[in-house]
This record gives structure tokens, C-alpha cells and sequence, in this order.
């Protein structure tokens, strides 16, 4: 029974991090005002949950530290016994169902039906006569249970993030048997322990095991919200998932919303306007994140900031970009920019020169941006030298998709317009020739660098051990969408428990 109540956690954990009540938390008249992120959690995906976890509620009951059992009753012409039951440990456990439903505006119900549970540990018990006859015995005892469990899981807002109350908890008791000594038909004075310490032994299993799962569940929602935090910082860079506004619950879908502000340094990120609707989202599948236009702006307004915006290029890809075609053209460009200095002895750097402006479209991520290239070659025993130093207004078309757990980016409808501010190339067929080299090879070759780093960077805080199926990112006018379906890697609650207890 305690292990029902543990499997349940599981799930409550997960969902507690995703759904949020304002029952301590006040927001403004005005539904998703603030709201930047969203995250939808539909009923299949609940489901999953309560059954992928149910190992690592498992393995959280027995790792539990069970409280001792002490009794005393009087008999008659006995006088009194008293026992204790001590070392209470889960032999085995089986759990044969788990049902989880959402109700609307109200709570999260987990029924866990014939959990059977094989408790063992030492009885110790004393007889104390009534001619001052004293008897002592302590022996290895078996308690085997089946039990059902009834949580009805109520959602609150503190501080701005989650809180669960799972103190609405039931226990029913089809079996609870007390073998001692492995006997399974004791004689009349363990029958007689068997009895009354029974009753003690459902009263104290209903009390710890419900107290357990109310902490747990506490336990599993910061852990999961402090998952979701780290997922969406990197060094000083990082989004404000504070709660924006109520949750909703309902019977197919839980959903939460987030402000999704950016932190950085003395950055400050404002938002007031968005857009977000309930029914911008759909049912089919089973994990959906909304994330707003104002967020992807604030994120590379933070990024350039930091001076992340900044690519070198050397060597053979340095090549790689000014040998696209062999021509004349090409050759004189060659000749005139590195000025016989081989590739391994040069080194481009690109960088942002102002804030990039990301907007989102229906075609894709519409990306602006003034950026800067500068060529320096390194002439063996002389000074270093800048030979090249041109800006290019660009505007650019990302479609994004993942897949075999890897971020993909195509960039399509490049369009640019080239500066050659204080440069002396004058040939006309060698201005058009870079103009040429940065749209075909230069732009696909700086999103081709983009593309490693960020999926290293998703990669560093977890998203590969997730199964995602079929994920697809939609862009819409002021906002983008993911959709996809997901196994859950219970190993990693299953980690956390662990080290918690």
C-alpha cells in the first residue's frame, strides 16, 4: 500500500510540474497577458507517466525508512502485552493497475487497484502475568497486504511555482495478514497478537503512507521544476518560468503557463502583450510548448550581449568558402584579399553588429541582422594584417525540425545587401563574387556551426535520453509551436530518489 501510494507520486511529480494553481498567488484580470511559455501535457501522455514511473516509486518505498510500531493492550487473566514491530522493510511488492484521471477545474485522481505488498522485520512482544509471570520473545515476522490506494492530488501556487496538497489519500485494505516465524497458522497467543496488532498496522500504514506521498509529491514538483530551470539556462543566460497565470485542467489535457522572461546580468526583459489562446493548441498529441516571439528576440538580444554572436573561420573551411567555383574571378578575389598567404595562415571572423530581429512566420524564423566580416592574414615574420573588412545587412528564412536527436536548421530566401565600408576592392566582378560566396556557402556554413552547438547544448541538459517521436515545430505569425509524442526516461526520477532518500 505504501508502494501504490509511492507509484502515484511518480506521476504526480511530472504533472505537478507542468500545471499550476494560483490558490496563493495573485494575477492580473487579464488571462495570458504575460504568458511566454506554455506547456500542454495531454491524458496520453499523463497515462504513460503513471505507468513508466512506477518502478522508480518503487524503488523510492523501499529505500523509506518505515517508522516502528508499538502497542500494549490489557487481557483478561492475562494481564498486559505489549509488542513492537521494528526493522519494517518491502520484501516484494506487484502493482496490477494504475488509472489516472483529470478533473476539470478540480484535481488529479490516481486510483492504483490490488497492489499486493510483503512487508518483513522483527516482532518483539512481552506477557506480563497476573502472578508476575514474565514472557519475552522476539521473532522474524510477514505482513502480506493487498491493498487499493485513492489520491486525489489538488494543485497551488507558492511563490510562483508549484505546490502540490496530496492529504486527500486513501487506503483500502483487502488483505492484511501477520505471519510470524513464517508459520502461517500460529498458535492461540501469536493469534492473539495477530488480531489487535493488525488493527495498529492499518492505522499506522494509512498514516505514514499518506504523509509520504503529501512530502513526495512536494519533492518529485521542485525537482521537476528545478529540471525545467536548468534546461533553459545556460551560464548567465537564462527564462524567468515563474508562473504567468491560472492553470488549466481539463479532462483531456493538463496546461501551465509561464512568463518566460530573459535574465541577463542587467538586462532587463518586459512583456506585456501576448498572444496565446487555449485554442492555439490541439489534443492529438501528447506534449505540446508554446513559446512567444518577444522570448526568441529577448534570448538573441541576450546572446549578443554576451558577445556569443562571433565565428572564426580557418584553414580548410576558410578554403572551403572562397573556392566555391574556380574562375577567374575567383582566383583574382583569392589573390587580392590573402595576397599569397596560404588559408592555415589567415582567419575570417564573422560577427553580429547589432541586435539580430527574429520574427516568426508561417514560412519560418525570419531572422535580421547587420554582420560583420573581417579577413586577417598572419605573413610568416611580419605583422598581422586586416585585409578584408565588409558588413552585410541580412535577412534570412530558418525552417527548424529535430531528428535522430539532432536540431535541424535550413535556411531558405536569403537576401542581403553587402557593405565594403573603408575597402579598396573596386572590381565590380569581385564585390559580386563575395556577394556570391557569403549568400551560397557563407550563411548555410555559419547555421551549419549553429546547428552542433545548440543540439550540444539541448543535449547537455538531458533532451537526448527523452524518446521524442515524430516532433514537429510549427512557426506562426508572433509564436512557435512544438508538438511531439515521448517515452519517459524513469531513470532519471529514479536517480533523484536514490540520492533524496
Amino acid at each position: 500500500m505504501l508502494w501504490a501510494g509511492r507509484m502515484r507520486l511518480g506521476t504526480v511529480g511530472i504533472l505537478l510540474a507542468l500545471v499550476h494553481s494560483a490558490a496563493a498567488c495573485e494575477f492580473g484580470p487579464v488571462p495570458y497577458r504575460v504568458t511566454g511559455i506554455v506547456c500542454r501535457m495531454t491524458k496520453p501522455a499523463a497515462l504513460l507517466l503513471n505507468q513508466e514511473t512506477a518502478q522508480v516509486i518503487q524503488a523510492a518505498f523501499r529505500n523509506a525508512k518505515f517508522p516502528n510500531i508499538t502497542g500494549e493492550r490489557s487481557v483478561r487473566l492475562l494481564g498486559k502485552v505489549a509488542y513492537g514491530l521494528s526493522n519494517i522493510q518491502v520484501n516484494d511488492l506487484s502493482i496490477e493497475q494504475s488509472e489516472v484521471e483529470l478533473k476539470e477545474n478540480d484535481a488529479i485522481d490516481i486510483a492504483i487497484k490490488n497492489v499486493t505488498a510483503f512487508f518483513k522485520g522483527t516482532l518483539t512482544y512481552g506477557y506480563a502475568g497476573a502472578w508476575f509471570l514474565q514472557l519475552f520473545h522476539s521473532v522474524d515476522f510477514e505482513i502480506e497486504s493487498s491493498i487499493d490506494l485513492q489520491i486525489n492530488i489538488k494543485l497551488m501556487c507558492q511563490e510562483e511555482q508549484v505546490a502540490a496538497d496530496a492529504s486527500d489519500c486513501y487506503l483500502s485494505f483487502h488483505k492484511l495478514t501477520l505471519h510470524l516465524q513464517g508459520d502461517k497458522e500460529p498458535g492461540w497467543l501469536k493469534q492473539l497478537f495477530t488480531d489487535f496488532i493488525s488493527f495498529t498496522l492499518k492505522f499506522v500504514l494509512k498514516r505514514e503512507v499518506c504523509k509520504e506521498i503529501n512530502f513526495l509529491a512536494q519533492v518529485l514538483a521542485n525537482f521537476v521544476h528545478d529540471l525545467a530551470a536548468n534546461f533553459v539556462r545556460d551560464e548567465d543566460i537564462g527564462l524567468d518560468i515563474s508562473l504567468a497565470s491560472d492553470p488549466l485542467i481539463k479532462a483531456n489535457y493538463l496546461e501551465s503557463h509561464h512568463k518566460g522572461l530573459v535574465m541577463y546580468k542587467n538586462y532587463s526583459d518586459v512583456f506585456s502583450d501576448s498572444v496565446y489562446s487555449p485554442s492555439l493548441l490541439t489534443e492529438s498529441r501528447m506534449l505540446y510548448f508554446w513559446l512567444s516571439e518577444h522570448i526568441l528576440n529577448s534570448l538573441a538580444s541576450a546572446a549578443f550581449l554576451d558577445e556569443r554572436l562571433v565565428m572564426t573561420i580557418s584553414g580548410k573551411k576558410l578554403q572551403e568558402l572562397f573556392e566555391i567555383e574556380d574562375t577567374e574571378v575567383q582566383q583574382k578575389a583569392v589573390q587580392l584579399i590573402f595576397q599569397g598567404t596560404s588559408y592555415n595562415d589567415s582567419v575570417a571572423k564573422v560577427w553580429s553588429l547589432t541586435h539580430p530581429e527574429i520574427s516568426l512566420q508561417p514560412e519560418g524564423t525570419v531572422v535580421k541582422s547587420l554582420v560583420a566580416v573581417e579577413i586577417n592574414i598572419f605573413p610568416p615574420g611580419e605583422e598581422p594584417l586586416m585585409v578584408l573588412y565588409m558588413e552585410k545587412e541580412i535577412t534570412v528564412t530558418i525552417q527548424a525540425a529535430y531528428a535522430e536527436k539532432k536540431l535541424i536548421l535550413r535556411p531558405s530566401d536569403s537576401r542581403s545587401v553587402l557593405r565594403f565600408p573603408e575597402c579598396s576592392i573596386d572590381d565590380q566582378s569581385i564585390r559580386n563574387f563575395l556577394q556570391k560566396m557569403i549568400s551560397v556557402v557563407g550563411i548555410p556554413e555559419v547555421i551549419s556551426r549553429i546547428e552542433p552547438a545548440l543540439t550540444s547544448l539541448m543535449n547537455s541538459k538531458g533532451l537526448h535520453l527523452f524518446e521524442i517521436r515524430n516532433p514537429e515545430i510549427i512557426t506562426r505569425k508572433g509564436y512557435l509551436i512544438v508538438q511531439l509524442d515521448f517515452s519517459f526516461p524513469n531513470h532519471l526520477l529514479l536517480d533523484f530518489l536514490q540520492k533524496r532518500f
